[in-house]
């Protein structure tokens, strides 16, 4: 068993792994920026270093730091969490290069999913079914450009090769607009990811986003542990997280899960990890893999009673996954909310002083959060304070102790978005299930032009 653990990250998921770390008896090290000192696992931890000033380029960025304080505690291994550098080949690369364990994948599987023209190469070789498109990363000829989308069948989407968190990514409905929106994509792309190469898929009208949670221990051995349904979305980015998928039979979910599976095995992955389909008409088509724990793992804990950051830690240690397929029983329905400090109608962060804090209660109620009252909220970093998460036996007894559960939680000195999450839970749409990921924003649109004066 890893003896020392640095956990490179903050948060909710920094106080996540801690957790994990102390059930299994692995001893702590926090590393934190000059404005996250009072975070909450940094007290807790067996030892914490200051890693640099608050913006994170300088701090939870910075790869020789974060090294020099697994290097100074004398750890054994650095844990990522989501975010930050946990998809960085090169970190995790200087990380193995440094004697250290990387709790995750191989540098040379997170370079292979990072890029996704030769993810979904990678992926189509293994068997897993794939959005039709070009097959690989698009030249500078527009005629053969054009053959490519006529191929395909408009709309088509561009997509960078780097890209990701809904960046990088322009629709296109007509053949018009083809080659002056592959030009001004591969600028957005050289801009942000320093990768110019963009490819084209065939862009689906009205998707789900359903994923499937795996786990692997790079020796041979892999499982997965069902769906999540994460369709409802605002500018590409996940609200609301639920397991199982509704509508999702368990035919389905053997035959999807299976595939995944076996490419898990093909690539040799280790540690978790997430595919991620976008589901229409019955059928799943792979956009991209995750090679790292995801911000809605506990919605999966739930239904299956596994522990995942564990897990992560018990592969890392170089133990063989102990859960066979068939030992994965899925019970019940859980959703999960995220809780963001920002304004609930135009979505401004609102970073500050939180005043007050009461988390929710109950039957099936977990709460993974750093807050507490007095805890104050850097501008620094993403708008994320925390997850309600619930449990029942079916999707409505889980969502009527969502609703409860958003009712009773307090969190004052700050705006944050629990209005918007009452009215998803409130919405007959939802409630129905099986919504697409435009579902949310069309109905957001619906409801600002309801409230809005009319002359």
């Amino acid at each position: 068993m890893l003896e020392k653990v640095v956990i490179a990250n903050r948060g909710e998921i920094a106080l996540r792994v801690l957790r994990a770390c102390n059930a299994l008896g692995i001893k702590t090290v926090a590393v934190h920026s000059t404005v996250d000192r009072n975070l909450k696992h940094v007290g807790l931890a067996d030892e914490s270093v200051c890693i640099g000033p608050g913006p994170s380029a300088e701090s939870y960025l910075n790869i020789p730091a974060i090294i020099a304080a697994a290097e100074i505690t004398d750890a054994g291994a650095i844990h990522p969490g989501y975010g930050f550098l946990s998809e960085n080949a090169n970190f995790a690369e200087q990380v193995e290069k440094s004697g250290f364990v990387f709790i995750g994948p191989t540098a040379d599987v997170i370079r292979l999913m990072g890029d996704k023209v030769e993810a979904i190469r990678a992926m189509k070789a293994a068997g897993v079914p794939c959005v039709p498109g070009s097959g690989g990363p698009l030249g500078d000829d527009v005629d053969e450009n054009i053959r490519i989308a006529r191929e395909i069948g408009y709309p088509v989407i561009i997509k960078a090769a780097g890209g990701g968190g809904g960046r990088g990514m322009r629709v296109v409905r007509t053949e018009a607009h083809l080659a002056n929106s592959i030009v001004m994509t591969k600028q957005e792309a050289k801009a942000a990811f320093s990768n110019d190469q963009v490819y084209m898929e065939k862009f689906l009208e009205n998707p789900r986003h359903v994923e499937i949670q795996v786990l692997a221990d790079g020796q041979g051995n892999a499982i997965h542990l069902g769906e999540r349904d994460c369709s409802m979305q605002r500018r590409h980015q996940k609200v609301v997280e639920e397991a199982p998928a509704p509508g999702i039979t368990p035919e389905l979910r053997a035959q999807i899960g299976k595939v995944c599976v076996d490419a898990c095995v093909r690539i040799g992955y280790r540690g978790a990890g997430t595919f991620e389909f976008l589901f229409e008409d019955g059928r799943f088509y792979f956009i991209e893999m995750n090679t790292r724990i995801q911000v809605e793992h506990p919605v999966t804990e739930m239904i299956t009673g596994i522990d995942l950051v564990r897990e992560q830690l018990m592969i890392a240690s170089g133990h063989k996954l102990s859960i066979r397929q068939e030992d994965i029983v899925f019970t019940g329905h859980a959703i999960e909310c995220r809780v963001n400090a920002e304004d609930p109608d135009t979505f401004m962060p609102s970073p500050g002083t939180v005043k007050r804090f009461e988390a929710p209660g109950g039957p099936g109620v977990r709460v993974d959060t750093h807050l507490y009252d007095g805890y104050r909220i850097p501008p620094n970093y993403d708008s994320m304070i925390g997850k309600i998460i619930v449990h029942g036996p079916d999707r409505a007894t889980a969502i009527a102790r969502m609703r409860m559960a958003l009712n009773e939680t307090v969190i004052e000195g700050v705006k944050c978005n629990i209005p918007l999450q009452q009215r998803i839970m409130a919405d007959v749409g939802f409630q129905q299930g099986g919504q697409n990921i435009h579902y949310l924003e069309k109905r957001m649109a619906e409801q600002k032009e309801k409230e809005a004066p009319h002359a």
